[in-house]
């Protein structure tokens, strides 16, 4: 006798698969009949099922529109402008700074790099704030002290102080950097991260580009406190913008763990969550320390590049004012907002590449969208400028083009880094990137500290070369990250669940 259509079993998981297959089947009338055969294969075994990898229909990135997404990336990126526009401003005005406050020019670097060393301490507060508040308000008393602080930086009466505002202005700045990141990873699907990170970008690599020159114009014809009344003026709007239109994005607060619980237990999970230790332990992944010297060598070699050329190049071409030196900051300005069109674009079409050739999404392949601009493109053109400056060959086109190529480059380099920031912890972002933040800005702090120093000593030639090695020796550990960091991230798991066992078992 024929037997009927199975019926499934009661405890097949939803996300089984039903396959249908034709059998033939004895019976009275010899007719084919179709069977019903449940499959014990899930959809996480199967390739090409977009939902699972990709995020499409996962609801917490449905929430917002795209045009309020667009509003949303936009206030993120005109936010992320402030702190690292505020990095550079003062370069053009090394000089009438250090006249004012009766100094060396290398002092007045000395509070860049200090600038940049508080911007990488940052990120350890922030990041953890962030998670336990939300991404809206904590981004608003930021902006607020950022607006204070600019304040006084542009009141200053003495050198002391100067330093102390600039430091009180960085902390509060890298907060936009975290928690903008942060919010991408909140609203935007993995496949999508990357194009929405290379628009947040371009304001944190078009803002150093672009200040030295905004700040030769101003002192050109002003007074070098009068960059400073600008910063405010922009704090200010970031002010405005934050509160009225950045929406509340991220998932879940931890601040609803902490309601029902007596004070004294409240204060140790608060001290539990915003300790910043729980950031330096992330380096217990090799990735994330791959990942991180990545990075760091980019914004080494961004700030080691910008940092000196009032003082580099001024004497190589003949240059006498604020102003003309600044023109040279437009060239990898205008690198940086031309990779912004397709530096995450080319990330997530490496991203969907390789879904399609594994047919499941790890988060290791999107670094390969990066390699060949980390490991040739910057590092040849570092060299290329370094040595045409140092033996003044190629004259003013040749150092200009280069630094154009290599805002190019940063910008197919950045949004890949980031996003897989974003990616591989996802539970843990905002404090990932917030790990990856404090070590790229602790080696910008080193470089803007070197850079002149060294190029005074062994040449802007050499000095470019130790640049592109570093990158070089960088783009290795990330092409080591892309074939092994899966297995190093299961390593450590793996370490962790059994010592957690361990003390459990006690």
């Amino acid at each position: 006798m024929a037997r009927g259509p199975a019926s499934p079993s009661p405890t097949t998981a939803p996300q089984q698969s039903e396959k249908q297959f034709a059998s033939i089947v004895p019976s009275e009338s010899n007719r084919l009949q179709l069977q019903h055969t449940i499959s014990n294969v899930s959809n996480h075994d199967m390739p090409n099922v977009s939902y699972v990898v990709t995020g499409d229909n996962d609801e917490a990135y449905n929430r917002f529109s795209n045009r309020r997404k667009l509003v949303i990336t936009a206030v993120l990126s005109f936010t992320s402008f402030l702190a690292p526009v505020s990095s550079t401003t003062v370069l053009s005005a090394v000089p009438e700074v250090a006249a004012t406050f009766h100094c060396d020019g290398s002092i007045i670097n000395l509070s860049n790099a200090m600038y940049m060393l508080f911007m990488g301490i940052s990120p350890c507060f922030c990041g953890p704030v962030s998670n336990i508040y939300g991404r809206k308000w904590v981004t608003a008393v930021s902006a607020a002290l950022f607006f204070a602080f600019s304040v006084g930086t542009a009141l200053a009466p003495n050198l002391a102080s100067f330093f102390i505002f600039r430091i009180l202005t960085a902390f509060q700045g890298t907060a936009f950097l975290i928690i903008g990141s942060s919010v991408i990873g909140d609203i935007y699907k993995p496949t999508e991260r990357g194009t929405a990170l290379g628009w947040f970008l371009s304001g944190t690599l078009i803002g150093p580009a672009l200040g030295p020159f905004i700040g030769g114009i101003i002192v050109t014809f002003r007074s070098w406190r009068d960059i400073f009344w600008l910063q405010t003026a922009l704090a200010g709007a970031a002010c405005f913008f934050v509160v009225f239109l950045q929406s509340e994005t991220i998932h879940y607060k931890r601040s609803d763990e902490l309601k029902d619980l007596p004070r004294k237990e409240r204060a140790k999970v608060m001290w539990q969550l915003l300790n910043p230790l729980r950031i330096l332990r992330l380096y217990r992944y090799p990735n994330l320390v791959t990942v991180g010297i990545a990075a760091s060598s980019l914004v080494w070699n961004m700030y080691s590049l910008l940092t000196p050329i009032r003082y580099v190049l001024n004497p190589r071409f003949n240059l006498t004012t604020p102003l003309q030196s600044g023109l040279f900051y437009i060239a990898p300005g205008c690198g940086y907002f031309v990779g912004t069109f397709v530096g995450g674009r080319w990330a997530d079409y490496i991203v969907k590449k390789y879904i399609r050739i594994r047919g499941t999404r790890v988060a290791e392949d999107r670094l390969r969208s990066c390699l060949p601009f980390l490991g040739a493109v910057i590092p040849a053109c570092m060299l290329v400028y370094g040595w045409s400056v140092e033996k003044k060959v190629g004259g003013v086109a040749l150092p200009v083009v280069m630094m154009f190529v290599q805002g190019v480059a940063q910008l197919f380099c950045f949004p890949s880094l980031n996003t897989y920031c974003l990616d591989v912890m996802q539970s843990r972002s905002s404090e990932v990137i917030s790990g990856n933040y404090l070590v790229r800005y602790m080696f910008a702090a080193a470089g803007s500290a070197a850079c002149l120093p060294a190029v005074r000593s062994i040449g802007v030639g050499w000095f470019s070369t130790i640049s592109a090695l570093f990158m070089v020796v960088s783009a290795l550990l990330v092409w080591l990250t892309t074939l092994h960091g899966k297995e190093w991230r299961d390593a450590v798991d793996a370490k962790k669940a059994a010592k957690k066992m361990g003390e459990n078992s006690v």
